[in-house]
């Protein structure tokens, strides 16, 4: 059996593809790596977590001597790097945690790879999942993100991706390590932590809390559905040529404030409230600080050479997610208890 290491497989989208790879290659045996901070959650993969193929190792990717054990131990086939600090407003209050986890954890993971390959190395492969936030922000309606566009990061998070990326492009032109790179839009979907924005207006509106809305909400996203972002990753994964970097989007581009008010109109629906009922609850507090306006990804190399296209449109991924929050909402009340009380308190109470 190919053994695989997933990193962050008990987060929100390393969940999504842990489970994908267990369920649909019995050959390989995937091993997830997850430090299980405030966002892991083992809940997340109940539902195979007695699979024959899938073992759970707890640990940080910071820890350099863990990783040289770790692979010393498993002769690993390829690595899916999805571990990562991710939320934007963390970054800006913590920059130095995600200079940890992003920059040293992905330098730390490719030096253990690079010395548990060193007779073979042609023979594996390091996939590095990334986001479209290391592009900057665009302006032009009409401009999208490419493969070949420039880096501009704007924030903690998105310059400590962009510090990875180029670490991993760096392994690959310095020691031939083979390598692909992705660079993925906005995910929404089940399981995602309710720091975000779609999770988190759907929490407070069960709670008839203030939904916080950023400046005007004019900032535009480009949405994608985890499961089809999963897909990708298998495909990537499988089919991907080394040393390339494949743009993963959505095709679906929505204002903040319009995506928010969709929502309102689903939720009033769904828990049988008088239309208009959720969009009062809508709250406009300070910008944060450095928001891009704008981001919109191009995936048509991802179609043409590897054939992956988005199989929902965004109003049916919508409704999906919104009914998984609906029916586990013991899942719901179980993460936003404690720490996440207090971080809900610094970021958005009193803005």
């Amino acid at each position: 059996m190919k053994k695989i290491l997933i990193t962050g497989g008990a987060g929100f989208i390393g969940s999504h593809v842990v489970r994908r790879f267990v369920t649909t290659y019995p050959e390989y045996h995937i091993f997830n790596l997850d430090a299980l901070t405030y966002a892991g959650n083992l809940e997340n993969l109940r539902d195979i977590e007695n699979s024959a193929n899938y073992t759970f190792v707890k640990g940080d990717i910071v820890d350099a001597v863990f990783l040289d054990e770790l692979f010393s131990e498993h002769d690993f086939y390829g690595v899916i790097h999805l571990a990562a600090e991710s939320h934007v407003d963390r970054s800006i209050t913590d920059p130095m945690a995600f200079v940890m986890t992003n920059v040293i954890g992905t330098a730390n993971l490719l030096n253990a790879a690079k010395k548990s390959w060193k007779d073979n190395l042609a023979e594996h492969l390091f996939y590095h999942v990334s986001t479209d936030e290391v592009y900057g922000e665009l302006h032009d309606p009409n401009e999208f993100f490419l493969e070949t566009t420039k880096y501009d990061p704007r924030s903690p998070y998105s310059a400590s991706k962009a510090s990875s990326d180029h670490l991993v492009r760096a392994y690959h032109n310095t020691y031939k390590m083979p390598v692909v790179i992705s660079n993925c839009s906005n995910n929404y979907g089940p399981n995602h932590f309710p720091e975000k924005l779609i999770p988190l207006m759907i929490n407070n509106i069960l709670n008839n809390k203030p939904l916080p809305v950023y400046g005007k909400g004019e900032n535009i996203r480009d949405w994608l559905f985890v499961e089809d972002h999963a897909r990708a990753i298998d495909v990537i994964f499988h089919k991907g040529k080394n040393g390339e970097t494949y743009n993963i989007g959505g095709h679906n581009e929505w204002k903040n404030i319009d995506l928010v008010k969709l929502l309102c109109q689903i939720m009033d629906e769904k828990l049988n409230r008088p239309e208009g009922t959720s969009a009062r609850l809508i709250h406009y507090v300070t910008d944060r600080a450095g928001h891009d306006l704008r981001y919109a990804i191009d995936a048509t190399k991802l179609k043409t050479e590897l054939g992956w296209v988005p199989s929902l449109q965004f109003a049916e991924g919508l409704e999906k997610t919104v009914n998984w929050y609906l029916a586990n909402q013991e899942w719901l009340d179980n993460i936003t208890s404690g720490a996440y009380s207090h971080y809900y308190e610094e970021m958005y109470d009193g803005r």
